[in-house]
């Protein structure tokens, strides 16, 4: 059967995507395998795949595909998260759209319709990973608000309740006006915003002094508790004890001292607004001052602020500064940049304000997350991460687990009618808990609030297998701790860190052995792909364009691990001229014509080089996979692929044309390019898969898929034969450049003489004289008289030109490179005779030095004399 002319991407990957999944090659079950577990960092619900995901999901897919070639259970857990924040502005939105406010629903109707959007949108990022291969265990496929993983939440709060680690308490918290609820520190974005410095004049109670504050916020001055001034400023020594007179409002407040206020900074004056600045609410707490609210939860202006109650807080700002100005209480008004805290879900700038709120006391749980990457007993890839994962492990701080939302795992606290509150996990044990502690149980009622997101998929690795409720299952003990985990750096903090928090808290075990940190895709101006900016293609697209193995090529192409990737579509087109080079490469060795016939010496010796090189390449490949140096591995395939096999190893053996191969030869040419496919498999699934099934390879059964075909493993090496096809490959690769240069017909075959000193060149003779179309080729032991000549390492080679050669021409060239040669000596002389280095460098490097030195000397002789018989 004849093979297609071209590649048709979509038609391979429809084909054996189903096929895959119908005959259960995704399906993992414990077994007595050696297991490789992976979960997926649960996508968003409200997501569709856009190009961070693509990168992740393909690295997550090729290390579980090679981890299954190799004979491991390998076990990738696919789901998503419900994402509390982000989904409930997207069912308010919904619903805002058919005209219903959320106030005038119930909870229980609210949640009906979440789960509806839910069940409609929330599978969409599932069935476009399929589109890529992910070859997850889809029966498995999880979501945090599942009935066994949200029971699994609620029993971790009750928990770590009992043993001491969750309070409630009002504490200053990052609120997000726009989603209504509370944040943690990890939630908050911060980035450099052009603001106004205001300089207002507040009067010196029973004087006509004045004193100026410089501040970005005017719209808070009516919640002032106090003027702070630092003791040490001689400026305001006579103002110690007095009181001043709010703008505005006439409201009067005392001037304290504190040296905390920053003598340089304004005018070195400090308005204390406790209830709505971090570092004022500790002032305040230290001073005992008043603290005043003057928000309310979406930003407005509440009744306390005396003056536009009503008004959102940035038209207020604009209309206080207004205000001022009118009343001569502005000395001016300057531009100022300054670090502001956005929400990260809604980007709605962020407001301290003082809450009731759940908090989990950090600083015992977080330790032991600390120790596993500080002993390395977790790896993060790459390194460079460990120090700010250890800096902020080492100053964590509270962390705020209640979000006042409906969308999530409910906190299963209970108030009664005195605001009383036990910690149970339903109303029935709620009822008993109020009653041993002597308290009225009578209309009880659960806390509104939901629990953070993060505190749910902190136990993904493990509420996945059911060991949170059931920790001696067979599953969990198989799988659990997993193998590697694949995500983004920015969430190092948000997840990876609470995932070792929750897996040490139950099993005294990580989670997981290595986390690989993906970079940050980027245009190839250096910009973040973002819809807002329309930088970033659709993935689908992509994939429709170029293939999907085209474009998995070309993610992993440009991405080593924790470093951006500047993604441009020419890495995609890359990739898929990749997959076209192997499919020709297929589609030539299966037109060729066979002879039986046994193989010639030429044949013999090519297939022993292309042997060593293929093991020496593996070798490489598995260290590259071994530092997850996944960017590394697939170059290396590519080179080994395109160059060795196709531009060498191919054209070595293949007949002249209409000329048959021997049969022994391609019987060996199939074997090489079986274990070609192996080998590009987890990165090229699709490709892989459809080759190989041809029919040159034979029968196959329903479940001999390369899917589950044996990874290659490293074989013998012989290093001699891959030194000496070195300069094969130079003696061929100079005669085709002479060919260039001198605008020689490739068909027209030339003479050439090698003066070897160093290498046997017997073996290869067949070889050169095909590839290099040499009309003669013979072996001197002095030089050839007015031939153009080259060195292949310390090998003198001569082709003489006769009439084709242009003398003055080929003086210049040689010239040239003698000038270039002694301008590089110079430098090497340089060095060797700087005292310094010679001292400081490793004997190695000198070694080195002096190596290239020897080497220069030497071609700078052989180029002379060239030049001389020339004359």
């Amino acid at each position: 059967m004849s093979i297609a002319k071209t590649y048709n991407p979509k038609e391979a990957e429809d084909k054996w995507y189903s096929y895959w999944m119908e005959n259960g090659f995704f399906r993992s079950t414990p077994d007595e395998r050696e297991p490789y577990t992976i979960v997926m960092p649960p996508p968003n619900v409200t997501g569709v795949l856009h190009m961070g995901h693509m990168l992740n999901n393909t690295i997550q897919d090729v290390l579980i595909r090679r981890a299954r070639m190799q004979g491991k259970n390998a076990c990738w857990v696919p789901g998503t998260d419900h994402a509390s924040i982000a989904t409930e502005a997207k069912v308010v939105a919904m619903l805002k759209e058919q005209g219903i406010d959320k106030k005038s629903l119930s909870r229980e109707d609210f949640l009906k319709h979440a789960w509806e959007w839910k069940e409609k949108y929330g599978g969409i990022i599932l069935k476009q990973l399929e589109k890529l291969g992910a070859s997850c265990d889809w029966e498995r496929t999880k979501f945090t608000m599942d009935a066994d993983l949200s029971e699994s939440v609620i029993d971790t709060f009750i928990k770590f309740y009992k043993e001491g680690y969750i309070y409630r308490g009002v504490r200053m918290v990052n609120w997000d006006p726009q989603g209504k609820t509370a944040l943690s520190d990890e939630e908050v974005i911060r980035r450099e915003v052009n603001q106004k410095l205001y300089y207002i004049r507040y009067q010196i109670k029973d004087s006509d002094e004045q004193i100026i504050i410089a501040t970005t916020r005017p719209e808070t001055i009516m919640a002032d508790a106090a003027i702070c001034i630092n003791p040490n400023d001689e400026r305001y020594t006579h103002l110690k004890g007095k009181s001043v007179i709010i703008p505005l409002i006439n409201r009067e407040i005392p001037i304290i001292e504190d040296e905390y206020v920053d003598i340089e900074f304004g005018t070195g004056c400090l308005k204390v607004t406790p209830a709505h600045d971090l570092n004022d609410y500790a002032l305040g707490q230290k001073h005992n001052l008043e603290i005043i609210d003057l928000l309310n939860d979406d930003g407005t202006l509440n009744a306390n602020a005396q003056i536009l109650v009503g008004e959102d807080r940035f038209i207020a700002r604009k209309k206080i500064a207004k205000l001022l100005e009118e009343v001569n209480q502005i000395e001016k008004i300057e531009d100022y940049k300054s670090q502001v805290g956005f929400s990260e879900r809604t980007d709605a700038a962020i407001e301290p304000k003082l809450s009731m709120q759940w908090w989990c006391k950090m600083d015992k749980l977080a330790q032991p997350a600390l120790d596993y990457v500080v002993s390395g007993e977790v790896n993060l890839i790459p390194d460079k991460f460990t120090s700010s994962y250890k800096h902020w492990m080492e100053n964590v701080k509270d962390w705020c687990i209640s979000r006042q939302l409906w969308w999530g795992q409910r906190i299963p606290a209970w108030y009664n009618e005195k605001n009383e509150w036990v910690v149970a996990k339903t109303e029935s044990e709620a009822i008993q808990e109020f009653e041993s502690q002597g308290k009225v149980a009578g209309a009880i009622r659960q806390e509104e609030d939901v629990l953070d997101t993060w505190f749910s998929s902190g136990l993904w690795p493990m509420s996945v297998f059911d060991g949170v409720r059931n920790p001696e299952n067979e599953e969990f003990n198989y799988y659990y701790p997993t193998n590697d985990l694949v995500t983004a750096p920015e969430i190092l903090f948000f997840w990876v860190a609470r995932m070792m928090i929750m897996g040490h808290a139950y099993t005294g075990k990580a989670p997981f052995k290595n986390v690989y940190l993906t970079g940050i895709v980027r245009d190839k101006l250096g910009r973040k792909m973002s819809k807002s900016l329309g930088n970033s293609p659709d993935p689908i697209e992509l994939m429709a364009q170029y293939g999907t193995d085209g474009v998995r090529v070309g993610m992993l192409l440009s991405s080593p691990a924790g470093n951006d990737l500047m993604f441009d579509v020419s890495y995609c087109e890359q990739g898929r001229n990749f997959a076209n080079k192997i499919w020709n490469a297929f589609r030539l060795v299966k037109g060729l014509q066979t002879i039986d016939a046994p193989a010639t010496e030429a044949q013999k010796t090519a297939a022993k080089w292309f042997e060593s090189k293929f093991n020496a390449t593996l070798i490489e490949i598995e260290d590259h996979f071994n530092h997850y140096r996944l960017s590394d591995a697939l170059m290396s395939t590519y080179k080994l692929v395109w160059d060795d096999f196709c531009a060498w190893y191919l054209e070595l053996v293949k007949p002249a044309y209409q000329t048959p191969l021997e049969m022994e030869t391609f019987e060996v040419v199939k074997g090489f390019f079986k274990r070609i496919l192996t080998l590009v498999h987890p990165f090229m699934p699709f490709l892989s898969e459809e080759l190989w099934h041809d029919e040159l390879f034979g029968e196959r059964d329903a479940k001999d898929c390369i899917i589950v075909a044996e990874y290659p493993t490293v074989g013998a090496i012989d290093q001699k034969i891959i030194k000496e096809f070195t300069f094969v490959q130079q003696i061929i690769s100079e005669v085709r450049n002479i060919r260039n240069t001198k605008q020689i017909s490739p068909k027209i075959a030339l003479p050439l003489a090698i003066n070897a000193t160093e290498i046997d060149f017997t073996n290869y003779q067949e070889s050169i004289i095909k590839l290099a179309n040499i009309e003669k080729l013979t072996f001197v032991q002095e030089k050839v008289a007015g031939a153009v000549s080259f060195l292949a390492g310390k090998e003198e080679c001569y082709v003489a030109l006769e009439e084709n050669i242009d003398v003055d021409a080929e003086r210049e060239r040689i010239t040239k490179e003698i000038d270039y040669l002694k301008g590089f000596l110079v430098s090497v002389d340089k060095k060797l005779s700087n005292e310094r280095f010679v001292q400081n460098a490793k004997p190695e490097i000198i070694q080195n030095e002096q190596n290239k030195k020897a080497d220069a000397e030497s071609k700078i002789k052989i180029l002379e004399d060239s030049l001389a018989s020339l004359a």
